[in-house]
């Protein structure tokens, strides 16, 4: 073989290398974009409730085999809509925070108008699944989207400290698109109970992420509560809404005694390491450990809800 020959080869080969590396850069980037994180956990959330929706109903999911996937699919391209469109809100203090720097339109690896064409035809894309499943699954998505795109990001998020709990609601509401596929009517009060719960759920939640980056929200000029009240009021806040949430989620103990005790003692753990916070000298730590619990919490808590169909 000719020194020419192996020359050619290598220099296709490490051409070949360099396409895969730039691909997967490329797919990483957009998955960064689209935050796959919180849109994976809210399938989670919207899985939960189309599941109980069956449960209580007594329906089949192979008779809602249809409406499952397109419930499931939409939900995942509104959610990754409008976290591209947060993205592309964002762009201007993203790159003074730590968390958000390295973001690809933070950084300009992705031009600004790129990313929003995406979010609004992931956002679109979704909401026509999910009007596959149930027009009310499609509005309540909608809903969701104009609180968390245009009512928090564009205007609560850089004005007002409250933007915290009004951003919850857009949080709240994929359980409430999961039952709508199967229950359009959300005649019933299960599904309002799982809103709520995922309501209560998150001020504490982000709070917790909010202390633990406090300099970094300071810096860009983002009014959260630790920023503008302190640590001590945002610890007492977030005890209130963990202390509302316990009882909020033994709502539900018509899933019966495994799921009404699991709950207790999740709530429990949670509330009392949030009173800890009280007394603690380390109240970044606390907060770094409030947020892995809290994750861990809901988690656990949806997770049982489905074991609890089982039992």
């Amino acid at each position: 073989m000719s020194k020419s020959l192996v020359s050619e080869q290598s220099y296709e080969k490490a051409e070949t290398e360099l396409d895969s590396q730039e691909t997967q850069s490329l797919f990483k980037d957009v998955l960064t974009t689209i935050k796959i994180g919180i849109v994976n956990s809210n399938l989670i959330t919207t899985f939960t409730g189309l599941w109980l929706a069956l449960f209580f109903t007594g329906q089949s999911i192979l008779a809602f085999a249809a409406p499952v996937v397109f419930v499931l699919a939409g939900t995942a391209l509104v959610i990754a809509g409008g976290c591209s469109m947060n993205n592309y809100i964002d762009r201007d203090i993203d790159p003074l925070m730590t968390r958000t720097q390295e973001r690809p339109s933070a950084t300009g690896k992705f031009e600004a108008k790129n990313v929003l064409i995406l979010g609004m035809v992931l956002s679109v894309a979704g909401i026509t699944l999910l009007f596959a499943a149930s027009p009310t699954a499609a509005a309540v998505g909608f809903f969701g989207l104009i609180i968390y795109v245009l009512v928090y990001t564009m205007w609560l998020k850089r004005t007002y400290s409250i933007n915290t709990v009004v951003g919850s609601l857009a949080g709240a509401v994929p359980p409430l698109i999961g039952w709508a596929a199967i229950d359009p009517s959300l005649s019933s009060p299960i599904p309002w109970i799982l809103f709520l719960i995922m309501f209560l759920w998150q001020p504490p939640h982000f709070l917790a992420l909010a202390i633990k980056r406090v300099e970094e929200y300071r810096r860009a000029g983002i009014p959260m509560l630790p920023v503008v009240a302190g640590f001590p009021i945002t610890q007492r806040q977030m005890i209130v809404y963990v202390a509302v949430l316990v009882p909020a989620s033994l709502l539900l103990n018509s899933l019966g005694t495994f799921y009404t005790a699991s709950a207790l003692i999740l709530g429990t753990v949670w509330l009392a390491y949030a009173v800890f916070g009280l007394f603690t000298k380390d109240i970044v730590k606390w907060s770094r450990i409030m947020f892995v619990i809290s994750l861990n919490y809901l988690t656990l808590l949806f997770m049982f809800m489905i074991l609890a169909t089982f039992i």
